[in-house]
Formats: structure tokens, sequence, C-alpha cells
């Protein structure tokens, strides 16, 4: 792609990457593109916590300087955190006023993985409260200002989707990274539960909380896959989707899937097939009907020691929810938890032999396009994932009635997420050679 210097921003990662290498720019000069994106975009989609543009330059002249032989993966590449995970120059302040001072001068293992990487640390990304409530910070959806963005990430989400960095860093409890992937039409990726350290963020749920990463080409995120070193299938057979097998995974909660997403969901069918794939609608066995509920019982639980801490310190600046979190007034008992725990740890191994079944499945990401207002909406289609440890990918590619993104999710078995990747890759292509949904920004 061939752009001007101010249009750099618009590159992809990936293609960022090949470009710095053949000398066609410096890092330096990509980043003051970004940073012009972000001065003119930023007071409209207020995606940042924190950034500092004459510590960004500071990072690029150093990368500029690198050695060739010594340039990491990501040389140059400029990344979101979001800001619930520690960052060693930068406040991390979990969107509370609790924190608002809070310089913890020290880098979370994704973080100082990301550095010796090459990566830049542009800045902290808007997240709703500690990650963890259903009220969004002040970021917007860069495609219509009026909806949310999603969350809990509600930054890394819109920041990568308006352009203002091409990869970022969030976090899942619920649905907190697909659901802004979905919601501003760009990949969004939550691995296998545990491959990603957690190390050095607010942890809300331990058994749940798991790191994601957001890119608009799944290219670019097989580049965060790779630097995170991912498991899987690491066979270099390509895959193609002729000859492949896709499950249909409506689940339990298809009746609250708007229109929008059931024509999102039987288009992505028709074209599978007619590009010789196999589908097949498959109803998940009962036992799994109760996952949400699980989950929630689980989180609920779990939120009453997590916050206690900020409970003890300022009970009055804490989030209404995460209060009645630590009192318990949810009703849920330690009966009630190790219930959920032990019967959502049955299931795992269960839907794994039903996933490696199939190259992946398609779900729904989100109920629907993003609505009005600022909540962060509903994970109904993304718990059960969360709760099950399993990969997903949130794809974008088509569009709402009303001109809005539509994304939906391709899931597998535990610990495949390199294969799923190949899969995304290949269904990215199959939705640029049939059109759909576009940004326009």
């Amino acid at each position: 792609m061939s752009l001007p210097e101010a249009k750099l921003y618009r590159l992809t990662a990936t293609e960022v990457i090949a470009r710095l290498k053949s000398g066609d720019f410096k890092v330096e000069t990509y980043v003051r593109s970004l940073l012009s994106r972000i001065e003119e975009r930023e007071p409209i989609v207020k995606a940042w916590a924190y950034y500092d543009p004459s510590h960004i330059i500071d990072q690029a002249r150093r990368l500029d300087n690198t050695p060739r032989e010594e340039r990491g993966p990501l040389h140059g590449i400029p990344i979101g955190i979001k800001d619930v995970i520690y960052t060693q120059d930068m406040p991390t302040r979990h969107n509370s006023p609790i924190y608002d001072s809070s310089e913890p001068h020290l880098d979370a293992a994704t973080v100082s993985i990301l550095r010796r990487a090459g990566a830049i640390i542009f800045g902290k990304t808007a997240t709703a409260a500690f990650a963890a409530v259903g009220d969004g910070p002040a970021t917007r959806n860069p495609h219509d200002p009026e909806r949310t963005p999603g969350g809990s990430s509600s930054g890394s989400g819109a920041a990568v989707a308006d352009m203002h960095v091409p990869l970022a860093l969030g976090t899942q409890t619920g649905g907190s990274v697909i659901r802004p992937a979905s919601f501003n039409g760009i990949f969004g990726m939550k691995p296998t539960w545990g491959a990603i350290s957690t190390d050095g963020q607010k942890i809300f749920s331990p058994i749940f909380d798991t790191v994601g990463v957001f890119a608009r080409s799944a290219d670019d995120l097989q580049l965060l896959a790779d630097v995170f070193r991912l498991t899987g299938d690491s066979t270099t057979i390509p895959f193609q989707i002729e000859g492949s097998r896709f499950a249909v995974l409506k689940t339990v909660h298809w009746k609250q899937a708007e229109q929008d997403t059931v024509i999102a969901m039987e288009t992505i069918a028709r074209l599978l097939r007619l590009h010789g794939a196999t589908v097949e609608e498959v109803e998940l066995p009962p036992d799994f009907e109760n996952l949400h509920l699980w989950h929630k019982q689980t989180i609920n639980t779990d939120g009453a020691v997590s916050f206690y801490r900020e409970y003890t310190i300022a009970k009055e600046l804490l989030p209404e929810m995460l209060v009645r979190y630590v009192e318990k007034e949810q009703g849920y008992s330690n009966s009630d938890k190790l219930s959920a725990m032990d019967n959502i740890a049955r299931l795992r191994p269960r839907i794994d032999d039903i996933l490696r079944g199939y190259t992946a499945a398609i779900t729904p990401s989100t109920r629907g396009a993003a609505p009005f207002g600022f909540k962060t909406g509903s994970p109904i289609f993304n718990s059960l994932w969360t709760a099950l440890h399993t990969p997903v990918i949130n794809f974008p590619g088509f569009a709402s009635s009303n001109g809005l993104p539509i994304g939906l999710s391709l899931v597998s078995a535990r610990y495949t997420d390199q294969r799923l990747l190949k899969v995304a890759k290949e269904v990215e292509k199959l939705l640029q050679s049939h059109g759909g949904w576009e940004s326009k920004l």
C-alpha cells in the first residue's frame, strides 16, 4: 500500500513491519502519523486513559537507532495497553479514583515481553472500572459516537478500530475482548485460558481472566500469538476451506440474537458451503445450558475476594456493583461457587471432544450491533467460552441494517490457538472477496 507519510496510521502492523525492514520510513515518522490521528480523533473517541507524545517519540528514536541485528519481531510497532495492566513508566489507574496517583513502577509479564520484542508501549487504553462493571468509560464507538464501543476493554477496541494504534491488549472475564471487537469491526482474540501470563495485572476472577489481543487483520493477530508463544497445531500444511468441516453453534441463548446476527450466521454458513466446506448445525447437550449462571456465580464470589482490598481502603469510591460483591449481597454461597466451578470443569473436556470433530465452530459474538449508550453490552454469547477456557476469535465482515459492524466468533478446543488463527485467516480472505462490511473511517 502506497500512502503519504501523514496517512501511515492506516497501515496494519504486518505492513508496517515490512516497510520498516525495507527502509521506506522510520519508526519516528510512523508514530508521528499516529499521534496526528489521535490529535484529530481522540476528542471524539476518548480511547485513552494515558499517553505521552514525548515519551512515545523517545521510544521511537531509540528503536530507530537500534542496530538491525538487535531488532525484535515487533520492532517499532505501537501497542495500546488496557489500564488494568501494569506499566513501569506510566500510571495504572483501573478507571478508579482510588488509584488516581498510582504508578506501580513495574511491567506486567505481557508488557515486558512486548518491550523485549521491540514494541512501543504507546499508552494506557480506557477501561470500565477494574475491568469489572457494566458501565463503560467515556470511550465512544468510532463508527457512531452515540453508541458503545463495548467493554470492558473499551479503549483498546476503539483505539485499534479508529487507527490510533495497530494493536492493543485487553482482558476478558466474561466478554471483554470479543464483544468490543465485534462492536468496533475488528479482529479480537481471547486465547486459551492460561496461555498468556496474567502476572502484573488486576485480577477479577483467577480462573476466568484471560489476556486478549485486538488487531485489524488476522495476520496481525498472528504477530502477537507468535510473540506470546501461543500453542497449538504448528504444522506448515496450509489450511483450506474446501474440505473442512464447520459447526454452527447457536447456543441456548439464540433467541436473544438480533436479526442482523441471524443474517450474518446464515451468510457465513452459505459462503463456507459454496467454497466446499461442510457446515452442520450442532446443539450442545442440555448440561451446557446452565453455563452462564455458573459463570455468574463464580465471578460474583471471586469478586468478593478480588475487590476486598479496595473495599477496605475506600468503600465509598468503589462502584456499587463491586461493593455488593464484597458484601455478598448477590446471594451466592461458597457452596454455590464450588458446585458451579465443578460443573464447569466437567464440561471442559466434553466441549473439547465436541469441537475436535470440526475445523472450528461458528457462534455469535454479540446479540447484534453496538447499542446506543455506554453500557458495555451483554456477555451472553461470550461467557460460556470464557468459562470453558477455549480460544475464541472474533472476525468482522458483516454489516447491520444501519451500516454498523457485526462480528462472529470462531471457537475451537483448548490449546488449538495456532490452528484457529489459520482458520481465521482463510475466513478473512473469504469475506474480503465477497464484500460485506468495510470501515469508512
